[in-house]
């Protein structure tokens, strides 16, 4: 398993970033405080704190060059935060 810090902070994004995912079979956890729900799901993902950025567990050992390739969008740039 993997996990990156991702940022959905618009409607599209989420949009956007649902589609990018689900096009792979494994699954992926969004990790908000104490929440964790499908991040292929729209509707839970809108249940978050979307104004802050967000982990996301990839639960896959293999195809990982091409899920990042996918997820590179919403990456949080490490210079980002604060």
């Amino acid at each position: 398993m993997k996990t990156v810090q991702i940022s959905l902070n618009s409607i599209d994004k989420v949009k956007k970033f649902v589609n990018a995912i689900s096009t792979f079979d494994f699954d992926f956890d969004l990790v908000s405080g104490r929440y964790v729900i499908d991040a292929k799901s729209i509707m839970g993902i809108f249940s978050l704190d979307l104004s802050k950025p967000i982990d996301l567990n990839i639960h896959s050992e293999t195809d990982e060059e091409s899920v990042m390739e996918a997820i590179k969008p919403y990456l949080v740039d490490a210079s980002e935060e604060g």
